[in-house]
């Protein structure tokens, strides 16, 4: 059997550390990098190689996966002396896990060609819990056949994996996943202020909920954070306002109406202008809470 491919792991942060150590899990060779020397010394008590760079990261590696937070992080990581696209060997798989535009993806696949570099766009929903457990959905986009190639490390990390169409259509999927979730969460959110302002045990309701037509996974995953209040950051409001930007725009270039999703970016915008841009987006409660006379 041969050896699995090594990998260069870029980003670890609140996703990018449990998907990279569920990689080692599964046996893979890593190597990684990231700013925060804590999270390097996370990566190494869990089996990994720390990196002081991505020049070193990148170095001898097979597959280079990237794992930020928005298009310029993974511009400035892409490109450059110290970049990806100019130390990683021809004929590398540049995974781009991170959730951007899908005509950064489309540029950045462009770009690497010229290096001989092989590139998959290949966003993931599922938030904190769905990287640790394993469970993500992932969507790429990119060439047939370097998503095959990919597919086994990408099983190892969820448990939905699905081609979505030349580079870009991961990050359309994506942004289309963004914008149901946000209003999903944003009904969750009014249909808990409008049972508790009507005297009714939220518990008992949301277990009918969630046993009916109503149920999500959204419901599911965000149960605790309504009945508790605790909005420990699985999913920032902050990276979800920056996803609506993505959808609407993204929207706009192709004369797509999103009449509710132009509501919702609204609303995850104005809880973020109040200060909650680094809770759970599940914290959209707060605003409606705030709305109906209520101090969250």
């Amino acid at each position: 059997m041969p050896p699995l491919p090594r990998i260069a792991w870029i980003g670890l942060g609140i996703m990018g550390s449990p998907m990279a150590e569920n990689l080692l899990k599964a046996g893979y060779p890593l190597t990684g990098y990231t700013l925060e020397r804590h999270k390097l010394d996370r990566l190494a008590a869990h089996g990994g190689t720390p990196a002081a760079s991505v020049r070193d990261a990148v170095r001898g590696a097979d597959v280079v996966v990237t794992m930020v937070p928005a298009d310029p992080h993974v511009t400035a990581v892409a490109h450059g002396d110290d970049g990806v696209l100019a130390n990683a060997a021809p004929g590398t798989l540049f995974v781009d896990m991170s959730s951007i535009t899908p005509r950064t993806s489309v540029e950045l696949a462009r770009a690497a060609a010229a290096h001989r570099i092989r590139v998959l766009d290949a966003p993931v929903s599922g938030g904190e819990a769905g990287a640790v457990e394993g469970s993500l959905s992932i969507m790429a986009g990119g060439d047939a056949a370097d998503f095959a190639e990919a597919r086994p490390l990408f099983e190892a990390l969820g448990t939905t994996v699905v081609h979505c169409g030349p580079h870009g259509a991961g990050q359309t999927v994506k942004a289309a996943n963004q914008l149901i979730v946000a209003a999903n969460l944003q009904a969750c959110a009014e249909a808990v202020v409008f049972l508790e302002k009507s005297g009714v045990d939220l518990t008992a309701a949301l277990d009918v909920l969630g046993g009916g037509l109503a149920a999500s996974a959204v419901l599911t995953r965000k149960r605790h954070h309504f009945l508790t209040r605790d909005f420990a950051p699985g999913f920032r409001i902050d990276l979800h306002h920056k996803d609506m930007g993505i959808v609407t725009a993204a929207a706009r270039e192709v004369g797509a109406s999103l009449p509710l999703g132009g509501v919702v970016a609204t609303l995850v915008a104005a809880a973020r202008a109040q200060g909650d841009g680094g809770l759970d987006h599940s914290a959209l409660l707060r605003g409606v809470e705030r709305l109906s006379g209520i101090t969250p």
